[in-house]
């Protein structure tokens, strides 16, 4: 009788499984490029909800002499956001010029246009084409990879960035608003 349990619970774990993988679907074939894509859904919403939520009088505010402006940090993220997936895409974006003295609105439409371009990007390469040269910064050949994790490197020192220039306006930054 126990044999036959052992047996039985055996084959239930053995479907369990199988129907996991196969709600699971096939095996990501891009595994590199969709975990990117992922980060940047995330990342999108930090970044610019970050962006949203410092008062347009703050965008002229820096926490040092030596520190850029919180408007010149939303310009630079959105050209960098630019430059970056224009490698990663291989196709030039038609953006719109910013500078930081333009103003909250308009720099958080140029935000928010960089990362749709970006998304746009992403969705136009795939693994296979990781190791193609590219140009980035400094005139340098490098792997499209390279161009792929600078981005994400990109995302975590412009959130922290935004991040601070947040709290040192007593304002919560979105990542930590939603774990209240």
């Amino acid at each position: 009788m126990m044999k036959k349990l052992l047996v039985c619970i055996a084959a239930l774990s053995s479907a369990n499984i199988f129907a996991q993988q196969q709600a699971a679907g096939p095996q990501d074939k891009n595994p590199v490029t969709s975990t990117v894509k992922q980060i940047v859904t995330r990342q999108k919403g930090n970044v610019i909800g970050a962006a949203e939520l410092m008062p347009p009088d703050k965008y002229g505010y820096k926490p040092t002499d030596q520190q850029m402006t919180f408007g010149h940090l939303i310009e630079h993220i959105t050209k960098s956001n630019y430059f970056l997936c224009e490698q990663i895409g291989g196709s030039k974006a038609s953006q719109q010029e910013v500078k930081e003295s333009d103003g909250k609105d308009k720099l958080v439409a140029a935000l928010k246009a960089s990362f749709d371009f970006c998304t746009a990007a992403l969705d136009n390469t795939d693994d296979s084409k990781l190791g193609d040269q590219v140009t980035l910064f400094g005139n340098r050949k490098a792997p499209r990879a390279a161009a792929l994790i600078a981005l994400t490197n990109d995302f975590a020192d412009h959130y922290a960035a935004e991040a601070m220039y947040l709290r040192l306006n007593n304002l919560l930054p979105p990542s930590a608003q939603r774990r209240q």
